[in-house]
C-alpha cells in the first residue's frame, strides 16, 4: 500500500482500511508524549521546592550560628557582672570551697553475719 503525499495531506490514513490501528498508535504516542511532560513539569516543580528548602536552611543555619554567638556573650562572667552591679550584685572575692561527702559503703544482706 503507497501512500502519496496526497493521501497523507487529506488524512485519508485516519479514515480508510485499518484506520483503527491508526487511530491506536496515535493515541498511544499522545499519552505517552502527555505523561513525558507531566513528569517534566513535576520534576521540575520538585527541583525549585529543593532549591527553595536549601536557601531556608542556610538562612537558619546563619540565624542559628549568630544566635549562638549572642548567647555565648550573654552568659560570660564579664557581661553578667556588669549586669549585676546595677542591683549591687558583685562577684565574691572568696573562692568557693570543695564540700567532700563521704558515704559508708552498704553492707549486702550476706555480710551481715561477718
Amino acid at each position: 500500500m503507497k501512500m502519496g503525499l496526497n493521501s497523507i495531506i487529506k488524512a485519508k490514513f485516519l479514515v480508510e482500511g485499518q484506520s483503527l490501528k491508526n487511530w491506536l498508535f496515535i493515541i498511544y504516542i499522545v499519552f505517552w508524549t502527555l505523561v513525558l511532560i507531566a513528569n517534566n513539569h513535576f520534576y521540575e516543580q520538585k527541583m525549585m521546592k529543593a532549591k527553595d528548602l536549601t536557601e531556608q536552611v542556610k538562612e537558619l543555619r546563619s540565624e542559628f550560628v549568630d544566635k549562638r554567638s549572642e548567647l555565648m556573650q550573654l552568659r560570660m562572667e564579664s557581661n553578667i557582672s556588669k549586669q549585676m552591679e546595677v542591683y549591687q550584685i558583685l562577684p565574691s572575692s572568696v573562692p568557693p570551697k570543695k564540700i567532700k561527702v563521704v558515704m559508708e559503703k552498704e553492707k549486702k544482706w550476706y555480710e551481715i553475719w561477718d
